[in-house]
């Protein structure tokens, strides 16, 4: 069965249950530009969320001994105060005072450590849901203030669009008439820390690409290959050489380019056509301890 879905991110609501999907996220550029006073580095990225999406199922309760009840059911995903979803219902409720007990139910699909933005995705869809849940009234601006609190990503899954980002990724400006993608993602079947990378990374200075030159250079075959950029392949690739394989495979299904997502661990090549990708993705789902995902941008 192909692991990729087509729909749009969309609200299942009624009047004690809101259901929502978080959608996965690539970077097609990551340029690491300068370490911050706070630890965090100023970045320069453009994000496109992709239809590869957790679901988020916020229910009111009854009074019970947890205010705030978060369950996964994978081991890997932690389901306390660790839990980006978790600190997202603590900020939001702990803003508004709002006296109902909730439970939290996340459905994963996103692998984890993956350099695919799921938990922040995750953390974003909470805000959104209690804000619609309670009726908080709070605007998009205000809501990413509140996720950049919680996560450098949370504030793009607010706006679930292209964008480009910078700051450390509180900075959001959401990118016009971007062509839709068709991609194959590829996970490893392991994380990668994203703290490592970017504490091994070298900053560097380097001239910023307009993003009229970015919509545009994702249109042609040649510019394609230049555009995209992952300064933190220069770390994750020596380390992780299966990384750099599976890139190397991307391209010899015949991807216009390929490209490292975020930290890592997963990998992601752009095709010409939704059947060239199906094409790759049935080859490529073969590969032994790789999961594969055909998905497209979400524009």
């Amino acid at each position: 069965m192909e692991k990729h879905a087509l729909a749009r991110p969309s609200y299942g609501a009624n009047l004690d249950l809101v259901r929502l999907k978080a959608p996965a996220k690539i970077n097609l550029t990551l340029k690491v530009l300068a370490k911050l006073k706070d630890g965090y580095h100023r970045i320069d990225s453009v994000m496109v969320p992709i239809t590869l999406y957790d679901v988020i199922e916020i229910r009111k309760t009854r009074k019970q001994a947890e205010r705030i009840a978060v369950r996964c059911g994978q081991p890997e995903v932690p389901e306390g105060k660790e839990n980006l979803v978790y600190r997202a219902a603590a900020l939001m409720l702990g803003q508004r005072a709002a006296a109902e007990s909730i439970a939290i139910r996340i459905r994963k699909s996103i692998p984890v450590g993956a350099g695919l933005g799921g938990g922040s995705s995750d953390a974003a869809a909470t805000l959104l849901g209690l804000n619609r849940l309670f009726r908080f009234g709070l605007s998009a601006p205000k809501l990413a203030a509140l996720g950049a609190k919680i996560g450098s990503d949370v504030p793009f899954f607010i706006y679930q669009k292209p964008a480009r980002i910078g700051g450390r990724g509180e900075k959001v400006k959401r990118l016009a008439r971007l062509p839709t993608l068709w991609l194959v993602v590829l996970y490893p079947g392991f994380p990668v820390a994203t703290g490592w990378a970017y504490r091994n990374v070298r900053p560097k200075l380097t001239k910023l690409v307009t993003n009229t030159s970015i919509i545009a250079s994702l249109k042609t075959r040649e510019s394609l290959g230049r555009i995209l950029t992952n300064d933190l392949e220069a770390v994750t690739f020596p380390r992780y050489s299966e990384l750099a394989v599976l890139k190397q495979k991307l391209l010899a299904e015949g991807a216009l380019a390929a490209l490292m997502s975020g930290s890592g661990s997963s990998v992601f090549g752009v095709f010409k056509s939704r059947v060239a990708a199906r094409g790759a993705f049935r080859r490529l789902q073969k590969e032994e301890k790789t999961q594969a995902y055909l998905v497209h941008s979400l524009s």
